[in-house]
């Protein structure tokens, strides 16, 4: 090897200078068209192909991919349109209710109706055995121990974000009584406003139809409603309830 081979060969860039340079010179092929028409690149078909051929090849695969996203960004967008009409007609109902079996009842039609959810159900947590031993006021709407509701339920009612997935049985049945075909998949949220007032969950009996992956922001935007409305609501109820069975007593036989 002469001196003058040696020297050329220190000197010549190695393959990371080259794409350092072109990376900090995108203009090089500018001026440089019969550099360009002499590279060529393997394609996936085997035939060598152009710089400029290549470029347009990537290009293509760029605006599919970006097609693609854009697609299913509008469809999510669509979506959450939809759920945005039914969370708004919902929460409409609930603070036009003027008696907790409407309110109930509009939250049960709604989740069943417009959501297509197979089960709906509102679990508010009292510690007074008379309003417990009422049971069930309409609906969707459940008064249960709130020493029992701890015992069953447990962690589940320790966060303050919807806990999505198939949960156990008996977690299951207290939560969706007096139902003949099981649920499958729940999303349960604690009504917590100023302390736990109590949960509502929805159900499917579609298995993994709610997962841990699954988006509930327009559950949670419910729940944070319900929680607020509920307790007042609830007071109006119990202040009713010994006024409409007195006026029944009264009545003649």
């Amino acid at each position: 090897m002469t001196e003058s081979t040696a020297r050329q060969k220190v000197e010549e860039p190695t393959r990371e200078q080259v794409v350092e340079y072109l990376r900090n010179h995108p203009d090089f092929f500018v001026d440089q068209d019969e550099l360009l028409r002499s590279l060529t690149l393997p394609h996936d078909s085997g035939q060598a192909i152009s710089l400029v051929e290549r470029q347009v090849h990537l290009f293509r695969e760029q605006r599919d991919t970006l097609r693609r996203e854009m697609v299913e960004l509008v469809s999510i967008a669509r979506h959450n349109d939809r759920l945005f009409e039914k969370s708004k007609r919902l929460l409409l109902q609930v603070i036009e209710a003027k008696t907790l079996n409407e309110m109930a009842a509009a939250v049960d039609d709604s989740l069943r109706g417009d959501f297509g959810l197979d089960a709906a159900s509102i679990l508010l947590f009292s510690d007074t055995p008379d309003r417990v031993r009422a049971g069930q006021v309409q609906g969707a709407l459940h008064i249960v121990d709130a020493s029992e509701a701890q015992r069953r339920l447990g962690t589940l009612l320790e966060g303050d974000r919807a806990i999505c997935g198939h949960f156990h049985e008996e977690e299951r049945s207290f939560l969706f009584p007096d139902r003949d075909e099981p649920i499958a998949s729940v999303a349960i949220m604690p009504l917590r406003h100023q302390g736990l007032v109590g949960v509502f969950a929805v159900g499917s009996c579609q298995l993994g139809y709610f997962d841990q992956n699954m988006g509930s922001l327009f559950l949670s935007y419910i729940s944070d409603t319900l929680s607020r409305l509920l307790p007042p609501m609830l007071k109006q109820h119990d202040t009713a309830a010994p006024v409409a069975g007195l006026a029944s007593e009264s009545d003649p036989a």
